[in-house]
């Protein structure tokens, strides 16, 4: 599922609208998403399109990115992975602040590649881009890779996992977001039906 945060805010707000500023308008286009993926159920995958947004400030960021965030990685959380993508240079700042703040962390699509920003430790970001890199991927082979053990190993992923940041696919993990014929790929990429989803 695809959801356009630009087509959601213009359908909240204001029809040639393209900033999210004050917490009211995150909080409104919040609101939007979650309403949206639940009329379409709950898909494995979401993903969350910044593209036509050109301003974010830090309450927004936090309205919208935390919040969902929170809501997914939560122990009574909706199945399913969050995804974002159209994150540019004017979103990081605020984004990666309220990462930090929440100890929360993401999987951001650019150009065909995945990029995990926010809070995560060296061990945690190390097998996650061995994840990325050659996923879906088995422990085993993932503790061979990295030079440290299967259980290490294991423990690292099944945090990763818990955080969705990656999810177990074919007896290994893969990257959300990933296809089958091969990671590297933009999910959700299509065309738009005027709603904000795909």
């Amino acid at each position: 599922m695809h959801i356009d945060v630009g087509t959601v805010l213009r359908g909240t707000v204001c029809a040639l609208y393209s900033n999210l500023v004050t917490r009211p308008t995150g909080a409104a286009v919040r609101t939007a998403i979650e309403q949206q993926v639940g009329e379409i159920g709950v898909p494995v995958v979401t993903t969350i399109d910044f593209s036509q947004v050109n301003l974010l400030d830090f309450s927004c960021a936090d309205e919208i990115v935390a919040k969902l965030l929170l809501r997914y990685t939560g122990d009574d959380g909706p199945p399913g992975f969050l995804t974002f993508r159209g994150i540019h240079d004017g979103h990081i700042d605020p984004i990666e602040t309220v990462l930090e703040r929440h100890a929360l962390a993401l999987v951001s699509w650019h150009e065909g590649e995945a990029e995990l920003f926010g809070y995560v430790d060296d061990d945690e970001r190390d097998h996650w881009v061995t994840v990325r890199e050659h996923g879906p991927v088995p422990v085993a082979v993932v503790a061979r890779l990295l030079g440290v053990t299967e259980l290490f190993a294991a423990a690292q992923l099944e945090r990763l996992a818990r955080r969705r940041l990656i999810m177990r696919r074919d007896e290994g993990y893969a990257v959300p977001g990933t296809v089958q014929s091969g990671p590297g790929q933009v999910p959700g990429n299509g065309s738009g039906n005027g709603s904000g989803v795909q």
